[in-house]
């Protein structure tokens, strides 16, 4: 069981802009990325890690006790079920990816980003 998984470099050039910007950590910003990617329908296409040069980040710190409720979500979200090999770090990854370019979109557009992000959890 892996417990440690690399983000794309666009998600790490996202997350480090997001930091100097509005100084919020790689760890909340990776919930908030698959959060949004779970609002917008986002489904893993394939088993395929991708680019992996960007962050390092841990298990514990992107689900932490909520594991299973983030596995559960995904896996409704996904229709399936995900072995656990599959889900950490290949299904999460790509949710984080994909909600990362989610997340500098709404930064980009939207007025005021903690306000609008607020706003969206009544959608999730």
């Amino acid at each position: 069981m892996q417990f440690r998984l690399k983000t794309s470099k666009k998600t790490q050039e996202i997350y480090e802009g997001l930091y100097v910007r509005e100084h919020l950590q790689p760890f909340a910003l990776a919930k908030i990325s698959i959060a949004l990617a779970l609002n917008d329908g986002f489904s893993s296409i394939d088993n395929t890690v991708g680019d992996i040069n960007g962050l390092d980040l841990n298990r514990q710190t992107i689900t932490g006790e909520n594991d299973a409720l983030f596995k559960a979500l995904i896996e409704m979200n996904e229709q399936r079920h995900i072995y656990e090999d599959e889900y950490f770090p290949n299904v999460v990854k790509q949710y984080i990816d994909y909600g990362a370019v989610l997340l500098e979109q709404e930064y980009r557009y939207g007025h005021d980003f903690y306000s609008h992000l607020v706003n969206l959890e009544k959608g999730i």
